[in-house]
């Protein structure tokens, strides 16, 4: 078998599950059918309102406006308890209580002028969707959460677009995003970037520097400050810390000054686009997230009846209706919100009457915009309920009869107070109705997409298991059967291109891939049916305990509580599986385990197994120590407020000064120094440190460097806030100087490694007398032939070594010496693990470095335990098989490191930080950079284990040369029996695989197959609960984001396996050139 087969077989297997990924996410995780209608002036909604009304009026539109003008502050994730009047006196338990005074003078001294509401955001709980909820009136959806690395102009109707349609003048200030969303619709902005949560002053000090002079000039008639100072202070340092009473206070002293100066045409509007939890983070729909602020005030009396004891809850849709209609706009056209109709009143409580028809009319206004966008929603999408729709359809005309009667009365005044407020509260029935059932149905699913993703995904985990099973038989022929499914899934996709194009419905590149995809696997399946009957060995994934392991997992992702419990369940699957691989040897009474497809291995003897028996349990204490101590880096969810995240998540600058700072900072420079040293001895003890080539100079000089800077990128971070005045520039300089320094040295040292991967040292001595014997002429003329004579080489180096270490030198003379080439594709694997562990760990918090050394060291003690398991292949020529057992672990391995360094699958718990290490300014308008450097920081641990899974495979072989693999060859008798010679045979290590490249070949494919089938059954799983529990209340919360964190480490740990296998066959066809160069200058 060819290594490009490999490769291209795993990278077709690898697409076979993108698409089924890809497709399935275009049913399920769809943006919701945006109308592009835009509500006008000219054309009115229906019937005018009751009174008030600005039909015919100069100057006005659907109504006539109650505020010329308005000033909108926007304090992002302005939670609500921040501005909660806190009693005079009372020393405050938390900084940012009772920090809003202003707040509360207005509100206890022009009760009618000023009134505070909480105010209720809908999930997702990011900027941008609020954004959008905030101007549209409309409800985004989950799979918007993603573009908030990069904002698109909103196409729907919004309050913008009729500020600009009516002839307003609209000025902005503030965070960046605006500008995305609404380019070129601002008469005036002022844009500060947003995305560096880290700096708390540039956009805030910015807006106050153009507020007052642009207020006092005059020229705007909507004026938009949006702040992003708390939310930062709450991403850096939580809302707990004194930084977020300092950012209060400045709010504080801002909303004072700009009250001074509003003029009686003016309306004043102070809201926050969300919350944010314990931890300052946001983006899910937990309280403290939802649970926003909104304030609002006016110079002259704004509301007719006192306020309530408790904060009325007005869900943030509803103010995108009323600010049009005070202001004299239409309504946008896709609003699903309803008026506040404490703001629409008469000439006060002395016209009562008056009051109930102002806010009559207001609500009419309204129920006519949703009920024409119901109407118009229902004819393009047509995934409303028609019952729920002919429902809010009757309910509209039952209140529009009761609308034309009371005109009728109005005429002949005989309207009563009563038979309005009864008119109210069925429009605000409607209103409510109409929302509650755009909220349940907006997801448009596609369940034919999703049944076709879903059956491609579990048609390629079938795939997976088949040809995982038939990957060493030499008769199977996976060349051919490639490239004819690889021709028919081409010539597929040409022809559904050419339907959909002749149908009219355009080119989908998700549908075209899918298409090729799908026609390609059946096509491979086909023929590997027609070849004849499959043995069942070749449908089961290795024995029942990982049959049941793997149902179980998968079952359990069907619960919501399991998926916020697999933090702790993972590592308990973990201990439950090593437990029973050492009773599994207990019970069979050995300790060594033969590999289940190569016969010839050898049975270990008594004193073996005595040795071995301690040194098993030693592990296997020595892994459960490790799991458990891994566990401590934990991040609870929000739905757990019960469970508290572990402390040592946060970084070192949230600690302030002090002694415990300090040795905490000596704790993380011991375990990079650890680590650094643990990489050295390792290849040091297998002979490659010895090497000359550039790589293990890099690793000699490199490692230390890349530890130095990574240390002094801390020191300087965590303590860059205390800097000297005149030392902040420097400190600057290297706070972005240093993590990109060590980037450029993991990238050089991977450089170097690909340059020359052969990490041997040769030392050459006298001629051999005892030649080596080959079946050609002169330097190999084919692989064939250098395949032959590579295991004879090796074998002979080990000789000569052999006599030379006993002192018997003098009888095999040694012409070459090569150190470390039993290990050479191991050494590879583990240097290139090194390289990319120290950027990933540079993304991460400083104290995540201890994480790291342990789960380093929980891997290595992994690998020796599966490799006292599966036994050294002493002997074996091939067939090479992992384990399923071992893929499992080591898959399982990879979850449990995901959480054990402070990961959880959801939003608000993604490391935004890390978007910021060496770019402490932002990354200007691309978000390519920052979602890679905040992708790499979430899915470190899938990267790394899937580089190396290589491992599993390699490690037996490392093992060999450790003592306990060296035997005396027997000799066979006449009689069958067999008896010892005198000539002991030399473990090969890792250069028996070239013994048998067939073999060598077919192991790798094997494996890359197992562990994608491993993945694939995690991401089918999470996919068939996302679809059969669409409508589950915790479906966008738990199940959605579970999908996606899965699909994506599914994509990320597919690409790193197919680099890692990569590596291995690299290193390989170096080893191959560096033979064939020897065996020429041993001609010479």
């Amino acid at each position: 078998m060819l290594k490009a087969l490999v490769l291209l077989f795993l990278a077709w297997v690898c697409f076979l599950f993108y698409a089924g990924i890809a497709l399935f996410t275009s049913g399920f995780l769809l943006t919701r059918l945006e109308l592009t209608n835009h509500s006008s002036c000219q054309e009115l909604p229906g019937k005018g309102p009751l009174v008030g009304g600005g039909r015919g009026e100069p100057g006005t539109c659907w109504t006539a406006p109650r505020f010329s003008r308005a000033v909108v502050v926007l304090i992002d994730a302005l939670r609500f308890d921040f501005v909660q009047p806190w009693p005079g006196g009372l020393p405050a338990p938390q900084p940012f209580l009772g920090r809003l005074g202003s707040i509360q003078r207005l509100l206890e001294t022009q009760p009618q002028h000023a009134r505070l509401y909480r105010f209720l955001a809908d999930p997702p709980t990011t900027t941008m969707q609020r954004l959008k909820a905030l101007t549209t009136g409309s409800l985004p959806t989950f799979i918007d959460a993603g573009s908030n690395f990069a904002s698109y102009a909103i196409q729907e109707d919004n309050l913008i677009a009729q500020l600009n349609n009516t002839g307003k003048r609209v000025v902005f200030m503030g965070d960046d995003t605006w500008e995305g969303l609404f380019p070129g619709a601002f008469s005036q902005a002022f844009f500060f970037p947003s995305f560096n949560v880290k700096d708390l002053h540039t956009v805030d000090n910015g807006i106050l520097e153009h507020l007052y002079p642009t207020m006092d000039r005059g020229d705007w008639d909507l004026l938009i400050a949006h702040f992003l100072g708390v939310d930062h202070c709450g991403h850096k340092h939580g809302p707990h810390h004194p930084e977020m009473a300092k950012k209060l206070n400045q709010m504080d002293q801002m909303l004072q000054t700009l009250v001074e100066r509003l003029e009686n045409d003016t309306l004043l509007v102070v809201a926050g686009d969300h919350g944010m939890t314990e931890t300052g983070d946001h983006g899910g729909d937990s309280k403290p997230e939802v649970m926003a602020a909104l304030f609002l005030y006016s110079p002259l009396p704004l509301f007719s009846r006192t306020p309530l004891k408790d904060p009325e809850v007005v869900p943030q849709v509803n103010l995108v209706p009323t600010l049009a209609l005070l202001l004299g706009l239409p309504i946008p056209f896709g609003n699903i919100g309803e008026v506040m109709v404490d703001l629409f009143s008469g000439e006060g409580d002395t016209q009562p009457l008056a009051t109930a028809l102002a806010q009559a009319s207001a609500y009419y206004l309204n129920a006519q915009q949703v009920s024409r966008f119901l109407h118009a929603y229902s004819l393009a999408a047509q995934d409303l309920p028609p019952e729920e729709l002919q429902r809010l359809q009757n309910l509209f005309s039952s209140a529009s009869s009761e609308y034309e009667r009371l005109l009728d009365q109005l005429e002949a005044e005989e309207v009563r107070e009563a038979d309005i407020q009864a008119l109210i509260s069925q429009l605000r029935l409607f209103l409510r109705g109409a929302r509650r059932a755009c909220t349940e149905t907006w997801a448009r699913f596609r369940p034919a997409r999703m049944i076709v993703g879903t059956v491609l995904l579990a048609s390629t985990c079938l795939l997976c298991l088949v040809t995982s099973g038939l990957a060493n038989s030499p008769d199977f022929p996976f060349h051919y059967l490639l490239l004819r499914s690889v021709a028919w899934g081409l010539g597929g996709t040409v022809l559904l291109a050419g339907g959909l194009m002749a149908g009219g419905s355009g080119l989908e590149p998700t549908l075209l891939c899918a298409g090729g995809a799908a026609i390609s696997l059946m096509t491979f399946l086909w023929a590997v049916k027609s070849r004849g009957k499959l043995p069942m060995a070749v449908f089961l994934p290795g024995p029942l305990p990982i049959m049941v392991l793997l149902c179980l997992r998968s079952a359990a992702l069907f619960s919501d509580s399991f998926v916020l419990a697999e933090a702790w369940a993972a590592p308990f699957l973990l201990r439950s599986l090593s437990l029973f691989l050492v009773a599994q040897l207990h019970w069979e009474g050995r300790l060594l385990t033969g590999w289940p497809t190569a016969p010839c291995l050898s049975s270990p003897t008594p004193s073996t197994m005595r040795r071995e028996g301690p040194r098993a349990l030693g592990l296997l204490v020595g892994l459960l120590l490790c799991i458990r101590l891994s566990s401590l880096f934990h991040r609870c969810p929000e739905e757990t407020p019960v469970c508290q995240s572990s402390p040592w998540l946060a970084p070192l600058a949230a600690m302030g000064g002090g002694q415990a700072k300090n040795l905490w900072y000596g704790a993380c420079l011991g375990a990079l120094g650890v680590l650094v040293l643990s990489v050295r001895f390792w290849l040091r003890r297998c002979g490659n440190l010895n090497s000359p080539a550039p790589p293990v100079l890099f690793v000699r000089w490199g490692l230390p460097l890349m530890a130095l800077g990574t240390a002094a990128h801390w020191a300087l971070a965590s303590g860059s806030d205390e800097a000297p005045p005149r030392l902040q520039a420097l400190v600057s300089g290297a706070v972005v100087g240093l993590p990109r320094a060590v980037l450029g040295l993991a990238a050089i040292g991977l450089g170097l490694l690909l340059w020359q991967p052969v990490t041997v040292l040769v030392k050459t001595g006298a001629s051999s007398s005892n030649p080596i014997i080959v079946p050609f002429v002169g330097p190999p003329a084919s692989q064939a032939d250098l395949d032959y004579v590579v295991p004879q080489i090796y074998r002979r180096m080990q000789e000569a070594l052999r006599g030379k270490l006993t002192g018997g030198g003098g009888q095999t003379s040694m012409a070459v010496a090569a150190y470390g080439l039993g290990s050479v594709y191991s050494a590879a694997v583990v240097t290139a693990l090194a390289l990319l562990a120290f950027p990933l760990l540079l993304l991460h918090t400083e104290r995540i470095s201890l994480a790291f050394l342990i789960l380093f060291l929980q891997s290595f003690l992994l690998l020796q335990l599966l490799a006292a398991a599966v036994g050294t292949p002493a002997g074996s020529s091939g067939p090479f098989s992992v384990p399923w057992l071992a893929i499992s672990a080591w898959a399982l391995t990879a979850t449990q490191t995901f959480y054990s360094t402070g990961h959880q699958p959801v939003f608000p718990a993604i490391h935004w930080n890390a978007a910021f290490v060496g770019f402490p300014e932002g990354h200007g308008s691309s978000p390519v950079l920052p979602a890679l450097l905040v992708g790499a920081n979430t899915f470190a641990s899938h990267l790394l284990f899937s580089v190396g899974c290589p491992l599993l495979l390699l490690w037996p072989f490392v093992c060999e040369g450790q003592g306990s693999a060296k035997k005396k060859k027997k000799k066979p008798l006449p009689s069958g029996a067999e008896v010892e010679g005198e000539k002991e045979e030399e473990p090969l290590m890792e250069m028996r695989l070239r013994e048998a490249p067939y073999h060598f070949n077919a192991a790798l494919l094997q494996l890359g197959l197992k562990y994608l089938f491993i993945l694939g059954i995690q991401v089918l799983a999470s996919v068939l609960a996302a679809s059969i529990l669409r409508r589950h209340l915790m479906v966008w919360k738990v199940f959605a984001p579970k999908f996606i964190f899965e699909a994506v480490g599914f994509v990320v740990s597919s690409l790193a396996l197919l680099l890692g296998v990569a590596l291995v066959m690299w290193v390989d066809r170096a080893v191959g050139s560096w033979f064939k160069q020897l065996i020429l200058s041993q001609e010479r």
